[in-house]
């Protein structure tokens, strides 16, 4: 019998553990960010572990059944059936709950006119970026909502940049991008979910890391 050098067997674990790494650096980022918002380890933990259990939850918003006519070749006999609904849904974890915080931090900062114009404008430059693209829904550049509304927030509201940052970024990326476009959704094939990907959803994400600048600058 031959055994594998033990520096392979380290390697090896090495490599198995990468997922379980960068999910650690992506909770420690959360809560960082979640901590600059003024939240308490434990209400940021919380606020964690229902936006995870919320990504398994979509609100249906709209649904329509569409009629299919199933191709007649012999491939078509073994190839899946198509869907058979389109609609429209909302995510419990990666919407409505960053919304619900954006509401909580309206209602603790010490002015809103700052971050009012800050989300219209994230909101405006969201709806010129943001693109359709049938199978995928609504795609925008990675690093241009996060930069801007952090640039806004440090501008606008330099004494609550956080807070400010966190509410345009999400808040005004779901408007622009998503809600703006929904009437160029409604003939897409399959259930198309607003925050589908829960903690990993582009508005998610827009939030947390414009709040990370923040507070790195």
């Amino acid at each position: 019998m031959i055994f594998a050098p033990l520096g392979c067997l380290a390697a090896i674990l090495l490599f198995l553990s990468i997922p379980l790494i960068l999910l650690l650096f992506f909770l420690n980022v959360l809560s960082f960010s979640f901590g600059a918002l003024g939240l308490s380890p434990s209400a940021a933990l919380i606020l964690i572990m229902a936006m995870l259990i919320g990504s398994l939850l979509n609100i249906p918003l709209s649904r329509r059944r569409i009629a299919y006519s199933m191709p007649s070749t012999m491939r078509g006999l073994f190839a899946p059936p198509p869907p058979t609904h389109s609609g429209i849904a909302i995510n419990v974890g990666g919407a409505i709950i960053p919304l619900c915080l954006c509401v909580y931090l309206a209602t603790i900062v010490p002015s809103l006119w700052q971050i009012l114009v800050a989300t219209a404008i994230m909101a405006a430059v969201s709806k010129s970026l943001a693109r359709v693209v049938p199978g995928r829904g609504v795609v925008l550049p990675v690093f241009v909502p996060p930069v801007l509304s952090a640039l806004l927030a440090i501008m606008l509201a330099p004494g609550f940049a956080a807070p400010c940052a966190y509410i345009a970024g999400t808040a005004g990326t779901l408007i622009g991008a998503d809600l703006l476009n929904l009437h160029r959704l409604k003939g897409f094939p399959g259930i198309v979910s607003i925050g589908g990907a829960g903690l990993f959803d582009g508005i998610f994400l827009v939030g947390v890391v414009a709040v990370v600048l923040t507070a790195l600058v």
